[in-house]
Formats: structure tokens, C-alpha cells, sequence
């Protein structure tokens, strides 16, 4: 059993969450805790008013909805409604909800079997429920007990599973008409909201993208961004948006563009320690391989590390986002070092092969023999003293002349030989005067 805890500012919008699931015929409300009459003498006013009722006496608590799922095993799809029940009370009980007012649901719209809970942090004396650490302490050891007593699938072990769940490029993507496109964009939000460390808009587009899925806020002079608003749609294989759009409010956890700036700050400092993971893995890959920009990119992917490129009209690269699919964690290029932005990725995968190139370019060129039969020869021949050509005959001096005429040798004589005489002259001198 895995157990997920949430809070929030709005206890109808949790409650009318998992009220629309029963109207879609998805869901179930199998159960109550603390209400004063059976579940099935409960109309929704009582079932929500039994809640607002109980919040309203702390109005200091501000985070004062809880929406916890109990998650079991595929293979535990043959529990009874009375065994979640009994598993939901246990739950509560171990963690300190047991006096509280909840109401238990059972979803039917997920591959394996859950129920979900629905109660507040305001005790009946008004007092506010403690919360923190809560998933780490008690519910770890209420998700234990209760594997043992019930007999359940034990989740220990299977938590890095689920956390990774979700793969890039996968099966998980969107296809247009194939379901609901509410639906179809709810759970891709559901796991990327929760899960992934995004600092601002371009990052979580970075992450949806992946799954067919837009957050769009529209041109500068929309209605929808002067209203601060934001839309999600259904992206084709080209990228390019399908269908019609759906407002952040339509949505139970309403991921808003307010909602968003929040998730902005708290995310900041929760993806610094593994900027690391990303550069070493960058740095290994690109120190001894001559590679492409994308055969970098699959090799990347093959860390769980995807690269979504940003690209301008006519194709060329300006940015480029690293999305963790390990750590969870969304990186802009820039923000991991110059070293890792478009540019320099480009100049990286590149350089070997420019270095290459050059040392080709610096080495003599080979002659090469014109193919034009007009062209002049790149070097000229070496004549051949032996033969006598007719135009030697008809010279101006004639054959006889030039065979006789006298050449000046002094021009041959080598000039150490030239003063080898003049030394033996002087030398010679010397002698006649020393007689």
C-alpha cells in the first residue's frame, strides 16, 4: 500500500472533486467517519457542511483540507468495499485523524485499486492537527501495520518504481479523441505538478511537452495573459495545439498561473543539490567522444536525462532545457554554466570535428592535373638536351655558331677555388722577399 497526503486552502474543492467522479461514474463514496448519521441517510449538503462546519472553528488554519489516497496493488483489485473500510479507519486512527469528520471514496479510474479520503486539519476544540512530517513518521508506520494485519502487498522497495513511473517519450502521452482530454491532461498534471522541481513556465512546458501537454498563456495582448489566466491543451505529433483549451480553474488542484509563481519559489531550492548529476553526466559524454548534437541528445536520454530544444523559425538553436527524469529536477541551460547552454553544447559537440578539418586544411594540397585540355600545365617540362628540335636550325646564329661559340668559364669556377689562387700569389711574394 502506498499512502500520498495533500493539503490545501479549499475543502470544496476537494469534496467537489470527488463528488464530479461519482457523477462521471468513476467513483464511489463507500464511507464516513465521525458524521452523525449513516452514509446512506447523507445528502452532499450534510456531507460538506459536517466539514466546513468543524474548519470554521480555527479560522487561523488557512491549509485546512486533507485529501489523502490509499493506493493498493494490481493484484489486490478483489478487495471488498468492507476491507477498504476497515483499512481506512485503521489509517486514520495510526496517523490521528480517528476523531475526525472524513469521507471515503472509491475511484475507479486508475489501473490499480484506491480510495481516497477527504477530512480537515481543525480539531472539535479548534485546535489545529500537526502536519508536519506526518507522510515520513506516522503514516509510514500506519502503511506498515496495515500491510501486516491485512495481509496487503508490501510497498517497501517498490517507492523508486513509482516516483519513475513516469518515462520520457512513453506510452503515457496524449493522443487526441483516444480519451477525455480533461481527463487525459489531469493525470499528466497530477504527476508533474507533484513531482517535478520547474522554476518558471518555459521549464514545465519543457516537462509537458513530452506528454502531448501545453501550458499556454496566450500572445501579450490575449485576454486570457492580461488576466493573468492560463490554458492547457492537447499538443499533435508536430507539436503544434489540438482540440479545444481548458482553464487551469477547471481543474481540481487548479494550476493556475498563481498557483504556478508559488510552485516557482519552493522549487528553486529544491533542485540546487542535483545540478551536479546533469553537468557530470554532460561533461562525460562530450570529454572523449566526437559526437553530433543529436547523438549527445540520445546518449542523454539514456541517463533519464532528456534535452528539449528551443528553436527559432528557420530552424537555428537558441536554447535548449535539461528535464531529470531521475532526480525530477528542470534545468535551463544557462542556469546550469555557460559551458551548458545552447551555444556552448553546440561548440562542444562540434569542436572535435572542426579541429579535424582544419588539420586537413593545413596540409599540402595534392597536384592535380587540370581537366581542361586547354589549360596550362602546372609545371613545365624538363627539356631534353639530347634532342635537337627545327627550330634550333633556323636560328639567327645557326647550328655551326651556336656549337662553336665561346663561353666565359670564369663563370663556372667555384669562388673558393678563385682564392685558393690569389692566396698562392701572395704566398709566393713573401718567399722572393725573404731572399
Amino acid at each position: 500500500m502506498v499512502a500520498i497526503i495533500k493539503t490545501g486552502h479549499s475543502i470544496h474543492r476537494i469534496f467537489n472533486y470527488n463528488e464530479n467522479k461519482v457523477k462521471e461514474g468513476v467513483a464511489q463514496c463507500i464511507g464516513e467517519g465521525n458524521y452523525p448519521v449513516d452514509l446512506e441517510n447523507l445528502t452532499l449538503p450534510m456531507k460538506l457542511n459536517r466539514l466546513l462546519k468543524q474548519a470554521e472553528l480555527n479560522e487561523n488554519c488557512k491549509r485546512n483540507s486533507v485529501h489523502i489516497s490509499l493506493n493498493f496493488d494490481p493484484s489486490e483489485a478483489n478487495l471488498s468495499k468492507e476491507k477498504m473500510m476497515d483499512i481506512a479507519h485503521e489509517y486514520m486512527e495510526r496517523i490521528g485523524f480517528g476523531s475526525q469528520p472524513y469521507l471515503v471514496y472509491q475511484h475507479f479510474d486508475a489501473g490499480h485499486p484506491h480510495i481516497h479520503l477527504v477530512s480537515v486539519k481543525v480539531r472539535s476544540d479548534g485546535s489545529r492537527i500537526d502536519m508536519q512530517n506526518i507522510g515520513k513518521n506516522q503514516s509510514e508506520e500506519a502503511r506498515k501495520a496495515i500491510e501486516k494485519k491485512f495481509d496487503l502487498v508490501v510497498a517497501e522497495g517498490r517507492s523508486n518504481n513509482l516516483n519513475n513511473k513516469l518515462e520520457p517519450i512513453a506510452l503515457g502521452k496524449v493522443n487526441y479523441g483516444k480519451i477525455q482530454s480533461k481527463k487525459a491532461i489531469a493525470n499528466v498534471l497530477n504527476q508533474i505538478l507533484t513531482n517535478y522541481n520547474f522554476t518558471s513556465l518555459k521549464e514545465l512546458n519543457a516537462v509537458l511537452s513530452q506528454y502531448n501537454v501545453l501550458a499556454d498563456r496566450g500572445s501579450e495582448n490575449s485576454r486570457v495573459f492580461k488576466a493573468n489566466g492560463m490554458v492547457y491543451r492537447i499538443l499533435d505529433q508536430a507539436g503544434n495545439p489540438t482540440g479545444v483549451p481548458i482553464k487551469a480553474s477547471d481543474f481540481y488542484n487548479r494550476p493556475t498561473m498563481k498557483f504556478l509563481e508559488e510552485r516557482f519559489q519552493e522549487n528553486a531550492k529544491k533542485r540546487t543539490p542535483f545540478k551536479s548529476r546533469i553537468k557530470n553526466a554532460t561533461d562525460k559524454i562530450l570529454t572523449n567522444s566526437r559526437i553530433s548534437i543529436d547523438e549527445f541528445i540520445n546518449l542523454m536520454s539514456k541517463q533519464g536525462i532528456a534535452i528539449v530544444k528551443r528553436t527559432s523559425e528557420d530552424g537555428r538553436l537558441y536554447g535548449i532545457t535539461y528535464v531529470d527524469h531521475t532526480s525530477k529536477c528542470v534545468f535551463n541551460g544557462s542556469d546550469l554554466g555557460k559551458n551548458y547552454s545552447a551555444k556552448a553544447i553546440l561548440e562542444r559537440c562540434t569542436a572535435k570535428d572542426n579541429r579535424a578539418t582544419e588539420q586537413i586544411r593545413t596540409k599540402e594540397p595534392e597536384t592535380e592535373i587540370p581537366t581542361d585540355q586547354n589549360a596550362a600545365p602546372l609545371t613545365q617540362p624538363i627539356p631534353d638536351t639530347n634532342a635537337v628540335s627545327d627550330t634550333s636550325i633556323t636560328d639567327d646564329k645557326g647550328l655551326i655558331d651556336t656549337l662553336f661559340e665561346i663561353e666565359n668559364a670564369c663563370d663556372f669556377i667555384p669562388n673558393q677555388l678563385r682564392r685558393k689562387k690569389k692566396r698562392r700569389k701572395r704566398r709566393r711574394r713573401d718567399n722572393n722577399n725573404n731572399f
